[in-house]
């Protein structure tokens, strides 16, 4: 939820976000002066993570493409993405990155999406749509965006349970 409202305080119409997620103990024993930046105290709880942005995923290669070469290495607890996405009313459709919605008849609707997972295989997502542009219209949980999820565990090198895909 603290990344939906980073990328909320960034505004809409931003490029994806591709981030590892740290744990900010480890991060802050290799690079001390970041607890400052941070506004981490002392002592850190064990549990907490830090978002680390990545760079930016190539536009010419599709998302499921680009998520599948990536492979975190083991200091990575977990990995998120934020993105933006037209939706179709009323459906799981989503329309292109720089498809045009007047092309069609269909409604659509502006979505940001934030998707994470970590290694134990927990996720969270939450979904904010730009018509209802207000942190108490967030919608958050486990199994928001599956796909999204399942390529996201695929990049931590999580097996999937093919009997939560049926779902």
């Amino acid at each position: 939820m603290d990344l939906e409202r980073h990328a909320a305080g960034q505004g809409w119409d931003r490029p994806l976000g591709l981030y590892a997620l740290v744990p900010t103990a480890e991060l802050l024993k290799a690079e001390p002066a970041l607890a400052e930046l941070l506004g981490v105290g002392s002592p850190v709880d064990p549990d907490e993570l830090t978002p680390v942005e990545q760079e930016q995923l190539p536009d010419e290669v599709p998302l499921e493409e680009a998520l599948g070469r990536i492979m975190w290495p083991e200091g990575v607890a977990g990995c998120a993405l934020v993105m933006e996405r037209l939706v179709v009313k009323g459906s799981d459709e989503t329309l292109a990155p720089g498809e045009d919605p007047d092309s069609s008849d269909k409604e659509t609707e502006e979505i940001r999406m934030v998707a994470g997972v970590l290694r134990d295989g927990s996720r969270h997502c939450a979904m904010r749509m730009r018509s209802h542009d207000s942190e108490s219209e967030v919608l958050s949980g486990a199994d928001l965006v599956p796909a999204l999820t399942s390529a996201l565990a695929l990049t931590l090198d999580i097996e999937e349970d093919p009997e939560q895909e049926k779902d």
